[in-house]
């Protein structure tokens, strides 16, 4: 199989769907890659990098999409991509389908298949290809929170941690999944008092015996997490609903009535962000303030670190993408049902429930469409 990695082209998206060590994975199966000139350049991984580990340089995106029986990328295809698709073609990457309408009419219009990292999952229920990238958007929603937290960049003037004799920030951490885990971790090492918010008392229970009292967790209700919003100076978003738009957990009337100058950090920004006052934003313009709240939503906060997250990312995918390689999209698809989980567009139809019924859309199972 041709394998094409073009280069991203979201803005201030550095990864890239490829690592030369995949590369030379691949092509020691007997597959071939073409990599678009230039693609891990920003994070340190040179075309010759690239060509010593078997691949081929293309020079432009327009050769990868024409050439490629499989597209591996790491974000979403932007408009111009979509439109370089072709039917029987493979796309594996992550889509966020649910809160973007234009991106699934492209994909259904193009014929591919559509695989999406984000909904495949593992046998003990997890998300393998997008726990990495949680993992690392977790831990730098802290990061961020605390810069935004700065006078300078609109915040209210706090140190996370506080110092002798000043009280620490409150960080409330909404989800207790994999970004909430991470970025209750990294905000309890900056010595902030920090509450987590779960509707899983087995996940709570987990927490706790993981972190003691240094973290307080509590079930969530609209009640607790209303009060505990608008006591806080730092306030994320770490819930998800694989496939799925994000549920408005704050409500605008909430932000309205949070401190003046208090941070909101929405992971959850990829399928629609769990704050009604959420709107997507860059790495080039990552905030904007809503009634006196620094908001920041960045839809690929991962790609600041892309080095990082690159490496991370293909830890994860470089197994599925040789299973699809190796057997062919519907081989791989018949034979783990996990992988087929992540099919969300396959031939001008979307078979992933969730993103059907985001858009009221008709949707197909995936076995019937592949016809298994």
């Amino acid at each position: 199989m041709l394998i094409g990695v073009p280069t991203e082209i979201k803005n201030h998206e550095y990864r890239v769907g490829l690592t030369p060590a995949s590369v030379r994975e691949l092509t020691h199966h007997g597959h071939s890659v073409l990599v678009q000139a230039g693609a891990g350049t920003a994070i340190g991984l040179e075309d010759e990098q690239y060509v010593a580990a078997g691949a081929e340089i293309a020079a432009d995106a327009a050769t990868v999409f024409a050439r490629a029986d499989m597209v591996v990328k790491v974000k979403e295809p932007q408009p111009q991509e979509c439109r370089l698709l072709r039917p029987g073609q493979i796309l594996f990457t992550y889509l966020h389908l649910a809160p973007d309408p234009k991106q699934t009419a492209l994909l259904v219009e193009s014929g591919a298949t559509a695989i999406a990292y984000e909904t495949v999952t593992d046998a003990r229920g997890g998300l393998p290809l997008l726990a990495p990238m949680s993992e690392v958007a977790g831990r730098m929603s802290v990061q961020a929170g605390a810069h935004c937290l700065e006078k300078a960049q609109g915040g209210r003037g706090v140190l996370l941690g506080g110092v002798p004799g000043v009280p620490a920030a409150k960080v409330v951490v909404l989800g207790g999944g994999v970004v909430g885990t991470n970025a209750a971790r990294m905000a309890m090492g900056l010595e902030a008092k920090v509450v987590v918010i779960d509707k899983s008392l087995a996940r709570l229970k987990e927490l706790d015996l993981q972190f003691g009292a240094k973290l307080q967790t509590l079930y969530s209700t609209v009640d607790t997490i209303e009060e505990h919003v608008l006591d806080a100076d730092l306030v994320i978003g770490a819930v998800l609903l694989p496939g799925a738009a994000a549920p408005k957990l704050v409500t605008a009337g909430m932000v309205s009535r949070m401190k003046r100058g208090a941070v909101v950090v929405d992971v959850a920004i990829d399928q629609g962000g769990c704050f009604e006052t959420s709107r997507p934003t860059t790495h080039a313009e990552p905030t904007y303030v809503v009634d006196g709240v620094v908001h920041y939503c960045v839809a690929n906060m991962p790609g600041g670190v892309a080095r990082t997250s690159t490496f991370a990312l293909n830890n994860a995918t470089l197994p599925f993408v040789l299973d699809l390689a190796d057997h062919g999209h519907r081989a791989a698809l018949a034979r783990d049902p996990h992988l087929r989980n992540g099919l969300n567009v396959h031939a001008g139809t979307v078979t992933c429930k969730a993103v059907a019924e985001a858009q009221n859309l008709a949707y197909r199972p995936a076995e019937e469409a592949l016809g298994l």
